[in-house]
């Protein structure tokens, strides 16, 4: 489907109108893409690069002399899939090819940016700023989601509750934290080079809408920086706490072992059988040993209180 902007209005037609001189803006699959790439000027190789979905986030951005192309990764609203698509700007175009659109969101999201501004004010710019702006929408709120789960997480750490999914549940935060910020990072490849403008697509006067998608996308970015950290201080924090736990335990041990360490001297010191010792033809000889044993080990635990073991 295609749109194109003509004064006050905004008509959809069917195909793209390649001589016209208002500002069109599309949305294509791949196939209708093979079939127009070569009247609209496109590069064979950009095509073959939409027939598959970019595997990592940092796809780049090709600078040609007529169009700039990139390929956008989008992690989905359900973090449980990422879409693609691919971006072609011209000086009155600006196409969005579906390159692996799951569940239709992107489409959704392009057509509302088509309907942000009114026909008589429509730019490239505000188009693409428009767009992206749609494409980071619900950022927002998913951080601060991030954000309740680590302080509830903070909490549960803090009440000594923590139990082995804690870890398990912070290595799943900071993945996705991780993907976010590679995420980020790819969106504002795509609005640097827009911004530096090589092949004179944009108007310099109308950058500033790209400008201020940069400057949230970069926020967006600190903001998961700054829950990762808080994730890494978290994981820190509740290792501290499991060595205290294991120092408490051991310092428990060894305060036993040091009571009782004398009884095993005790036992073996009459476990030698000479038959010369006394205590063995002496009458009150157990009796000897079982005070012997009992005094040793109260005066142990006066040590060890007046030490403050």
């Amino acid at each position: 489907m295609f749109f194109e902007f003509d004064g006050n209005t905004v008509r959809e037609t069917e195909s793209l109108p390649l001589n016209g001189g208002s500002l069109y803006a599309g949305y294509v699959d791949v196939d209708e893409l093979e079939k127009i790439y070569g009247d609209a000027g496109f590069s064979e190789t950009t095509v073959e690069c939409c027939r598959v979905a970019a595997g990592g986030f940092r796809s780049g951005v090709e600078i040609h002399d007529e169009y700039t192309f990139t390929e956008l990764r989008i992690i989905s609203a359900d973090r449980k899939h990422d879409d693609c698509v691919a971006l072609y700007i011209k000086k009155n175009l600006f196409l969005v090819v579906d390159v692996e659109d799951n569940d239709g969101s992107i489409k959704q999201r392009f057509l509302a940016a088509v309907k942000r501004y009114p026909a008589s004010a429509v730019t490239l710019e505000k188009l693409i700023s428009a767009f992206f702006d749609k494409i980071l929408s619900g950022d927002v709120k998913t951080l601060e989601e991030t954000v309740t789960k680590l302080t509830d997480l903070e909490e549960l750490l803090f009440h000594n509750k923590a139990d082995d999914s804690f870890t398990a549940e912070l290595l799943n935060i900071k993945k996705n934290l991780l993907r976010q910020h590679n995420y980020y990072e790819q969106i504002l490849d795509i609005t640097e080079a827009i911004e530096e403008n090589e092949n004179g697509v944009f108007r310099d006067e109308n950058l500033i809408y790209i400008s201020n998608i940069s400057k949230k996308t970069e926020r967006l970015r600190e903001d998961s920086d700054s829950c990762k950290n808080t994730v890494e201080h978290l994981q820190s924090a509740y290792t501290s706490q499991l060595d205290a736990r294991l120092n408490s335990t051991m310092k428990t041990l060894t305060v036993l072992t040091s009571i009782f360490f004398p009884l095993t001297i005790i036992v073996g010191w009459y476990g030698m059988n000479f038959q010369s010792m006394p205590e063995f033809k002496w009458r009150f000889g157990y009796l000897f040993v079982i005070s012997l044993s009992v005094v040793t080990i109260l005066v142990m635990i006066l040590i060890g209180k007046k030490k403050k073991w």
